[in-house]
């Protein structure tokens, strides 16, 4: 049976770019185990995030707007969807493996706050030593899921998991990138994650009201395209082309694209992210995992890990368990832990 997945390990030694990432070349995982029958190392990486609790907890995490009244406003599930989409395109234009590069699109966002960045930054404040996303989204791929045994996945997937974020002003590309993913599938994700990000981040603060059409800055527009559509196609053009060019020594960007994305990526933060609606959202976030960090840490018994509690302490099971809600969680558990309930007096109100 194992003869299936041996012939797709030759498919792609065939048909892939040298350049490429080789299921049957993989550095291995964290703990040996058999190869599957069919599957290559690959693709069981990427079965194995989609069927994870934190990939189906990212239904409920907000990207921008927290619980937004309209069906069709993203979350941070449907923008790993969107990254993994523009990274497959890129992947396969450039013959490179394709299922690499989606087991790290769809993984890179798993260890994400409740209340998108605005939690982020209050888990940063709270948790002593910071916290990162990626950091927590290795944890999460390493440690936490399957009760503890972790998902196990190649050295491939973790580096991508592990390399993908920017921060505010990162560039995604290019010499300056100081934590480059090893392989090249690495790269493209996280091109494409900054790629689709600010283009759906747009497309749902025009819906929000938030900003128009007409305010979006006309020099990155002019480069890159008056439509959402036309964005994304002008930069998956321009990553495929640059790459290529470069002989596929690391994914690229042109000059005046790369700089045209990074203006609109300042835009959105001085626009959306950081306006008067998002800075009131912040205090709220702030308020209710500050209040939880206090309130779990008076209960660990209840409320967390008890392995996490006894090998790495107090703030550690914290960290896990509040960047592990989902955004209604969160605010479900404020709500029972700090909203008074009405007294009914049944006995007074039946008599």
């Amino acid at each position: 049976m194992s003869l299936i997945r041996e012939a797709l390990e030759r498919r792609e030694a065939e048909t892939l770019a040298p350049q490429a990432a080789k299921s049957a070349n993989t550095r291995g995982r964290l703990n040996p185990e058999p190869e599957d029958d069919v599957r290559p190392a690959f693709q069981r990486d990427r079965d194995r995030i989609i069927h994870s609790k934190a990939f189906r907890r990212l239904k409920h995490k907000t990207q921008v707007f927290f619980a937004p009244e309209g069906d069709h406003y993203r979350t941070r599930l449907t923008h790993s969807l969107e990254v993994s989409q523009i990274a497959r395109t890129i992947a396969k234009a450039l013959s490179l493996n394709e299922e690499l590069t989606e087991a790290i699109a769809l993984g890179h966002d798993l260890g994400h706050t409740p209340f998108g960045h605005q939690g982020e930054r209050v888990l940063a404040e709270l948790v002593p030593g910071g916290f990162e996303h990626d950091v927590q989204s290795l944890r999460i791929v390493d440690v936490l899921e399957r009760d503890g045994a972790g998902l196990n996945l190649t050295w491939e997937t973790r580096d991508g998991i592990s390399r993908h974020s920017k921060g505010k002003r990162g560039a995604p590309v290019g010499p300056d990138v100081l934590v480059k993913a090893a392989t090249l599938e690495g790269q493209i994700a996280r091109a494409a994650d900054l790629i689709a990000y600010v283009n759906h981040d747009i497309d749902d603060a025009i819906r929000a009201r938030i900003i128009g059409a007409a305010d979006l800055p006309p020099a990155p527009i002019g480069v890159l395209g008056a439509t959402h559509s036309a964005r994304i196609g002008t930069l998956v053009k321009d990553v495929v082309v640059e790459t290529r060019q470069a002989g596929l020594e690391a994914i690229a960007m042109s000059g005046p694209v790369l700089e045209a994305l990074l203006d609109l990526r300042a835009f959105l933060y001085a626009a959306v992210y950081e306006n008067e609606v998002s800075t009131a959202e912040f205090r709220k976030a702030a308020g209710i995992l500050g209040g939880l960090w206090e309130k779990v840490r008076e209960r660990p018994a209840v409320f967390l890990d008890e392995r996490t509690l006894r090998t790495e302490g107090i703030d550690a099971a914290a960290r896990d368990f509040l960047a592990g809600m989902t955004d209604r969680y969160a605010v479900a558990l404020y709500e029972h832990l700090f909203i008074p309930k009405p007294w009914v007096d049944l006995a007074g109100r039946w008599s």
